[in-house]
């Protein structure tokens, strides 16, 4: 494969310019992650101590192995949502390493409203099934929670999305044969009983640890029974009398001991296998992303930049280099594994859609993971266009991208609006994990044309009843508020707390967090290799 050649000047004013945009940028993410980790009041932190717990990232340390890869999941949920202090949505979630096996691990923080559950906490545990399931992937969860938090309990408990679900997931986990592991840490009330008694193992810590459908208030209520929390549904009953509970623990750090012990005796699988080769830096400083990424997502620029600093050795076989421009397709090693990537180089035209669909089909039939970096403001539109079939072509590319069974990786990198996001492998259309760079925007379209629009479509009106059109300050009434919600709701801070992603990622960080991706998907078997037709040219 042929190194790509870079055309960057770095001592340019516009390198420079966008590297200090997205420096700032960077530097605000990381205050956001330092944020969601450690702003815990001083009467939690104090009442921690008191019962002799571990805290979350104390209990990771312990379970994890040293100096390991962890990859998180949503650290940013929730991110000034509810009173602002439900930080990463109530729990601490990833991929990590525990004796060398990938492992999904949630982790309640009882320091964040005592563990309680809100409803993107339940959206959280849900997401972190589904990576488990699509990646076939061990469970371990630290369970330390009050429960639900009942003035939200509609958007909690009734629908098929809902609370319920964690424990259907659960079920079909184990039909999956895939081991769950739970450590009953702190309080585990009412629905969430279940997840320890619907798990493989579970491990109880004495004094601070409780299982009960119904706590001692509610016992009281309901019966008129006094009885302490330990009495009610501590270790010592369900390792000795109930056998709920299998493994007995003094304190959380022998908790943490013994899942590692369990999780070193599980079956281990081998991984699926696609090409490989050992792996290689990129021959340029992938933090000069920085610089490359313009300040404005409306300024175009070469995605083949962004992938060179990605890649192994920064090399690059690119697929139909001279047809269909405006989308970049071809081949390459990230950390030694072999991907297909699509990155875009401008709106999506019938002959991209068609070099799209071919890619993806031949990556598909051989067994190659894609990658898609996503900077799309959609699909063409205009009535040549319509007549030369962007429609039918752009559902070719949709329906490939659906349809394809290898594992799938998408990076918004800039604007994600529209279709485009769909034909992109937007998270519609279940790439094993999705994130987004801090400058990213998400929504049908962007807020200058939904504004432009909503005009347009009001002066129409206005044509037909024959009136003037709207006068200069109610246009700009109009597109006003639309532009700035548009910038709100868009951005990838909003995108993140609502769970739309997996995470916003220093770009200088993206090739390892996506070689660590590419790992963990390697423990789901690849689908059989597409048959009945072959691929389908153009």
């Amino acid at each position: 494969m042929e190194v790509i050649e870079s055309r960057i000047d770095k001592n340019s004013d516009e390198f420079k310019a966008n590297y200090a945009a997205m420096e700032k940028m960077v530097s605000e993410l990381r205050e956001e992650l330092r944020i969601a980790r450690e702003d815990r009041s001083e009467k939690a932190l104090k009442r921690n101590a008191e019962l002799g717990k571990l805290t979350v990232q104390q209990r990771l340390d312990k379970l994890l192995d040293r100096n390991t890869p962890w990859l998180e999941i949503a650290p940013l949920a929730a991110r000034g949502l509810y009173d602002k202090k439900v930080h990463a949505a109530g729990s601490r979630a990833g991929i990590g390493l525990i004796h060398g096996r990938e492992v999904v691990v949630n982790a309640n923080d009882p320091m964040i409203k005592g563990g309680t559950i809100y409803p993107l906490g339940v959206k959280k545990g849900l997401r972190l099934q589904t990576i488990a399931m699509e990646n076939h992937l061990p469970t371990v969860t630290l369970v330390d929670s009050g429960g639900a938090f009942l003035p939200l309990q509609s958007e909690i408990f009734p629908d098929a999305d809902d609370g319920g679900r964690i424990f259907y997931n659960q079920a079909i986990m184990s039909k999956m044969n895939l081991p769950q592991i739970t450590a009953v840490l702190g309080l585990c009330t009412a629905g969430g009983a279940y997840i320890p008694a619907m798990s493989d193992h579970v491990v109880h810590v004495k004094g601070t640890g409780a299982i009960f459908l119904g706590g001692p208030p509610l016992v009281k209520a309901a019966t008129g029974e006094d009885v302490t929390a330990e009495e009610l549904g501590g270790a010592m009953l369900h390792c000795r009398e109930s056998g709920v509970s299998d493994y007995f623990a003094n304190d959380d750090a022998e908790a943490m001991e013994i899942i590692r012990d369990i999780v070193e005796l599980l079956p281990r699988k081998e991984k699926s296998r696609i090409p490989t080769r050992p792996p290689k830096d990129p021959i340029y400083e992938p933090q000069e992303i920085w610089g490359i990424v313009p300040r404005s997502i409306s300024t175009p620029y070469d995605v083949r930049e962004i992938i060179a600093r990605m890649v192994d050795g920064s090399e690059f076989l690119e697929f139909k280099a001279l047809y269909g421009p405006t989308l970049v397709c071809g081949w390459a090693y990230i950390h030694g594994y072999q991907v297909g990537i699509l990155g875009n180089n401008g709106v999506l035209f019938s002959d991209s859609s068609l070099k799209a669909t071919q890619f993806i089909q031949l990556c598909d039939r051989q067994g190659i993971p894609l990658l898609f970096l996503q900077n799309i403001a959609g699909y063409i539109v205009g009535r040549e266009y319509e007549r030369g079939g962007i429609t039918k072509d752009g559902h070719k590319m949709v329906n490939a991208v659906a349809t394809a069974t290898v594992p799938k990786f998408t990076v918004i990198v800039g604007a994600s609006f529209g279709a485009g996001n769909y034909g992109m492998c937007g998270r519609a259309y279940s790439p094993r994990f999705l994130w987004m760079w801090p400058n990213a925007q998400i929504g049908v379209m962007g807020g200058e044309q939904a504004a432009d629009v909503l005009v347009t479509v009001k002066n129409d009106q206005l044509a037909r009843e024959g009136k003037p059109p709207l006068p200069k300050e109610i246009v700009d009434g109009i597109r006003g508020p639309i532009i700035e919600s548009a910038l709100k709701e868009g951005n990838a801070y909003y995108s993140t707390s609502q769970l739309w992603d997996d995470g916003i990622l220093d770009p200088a960080k993206t090739r390892d967090v996506l070689g660590l991706a590419i790992s963990v998907s390697l423990n789901a078997p690849l689908a059989d290799r597409v048959q009945g037709h072959g691929t389908f040219r153009m």
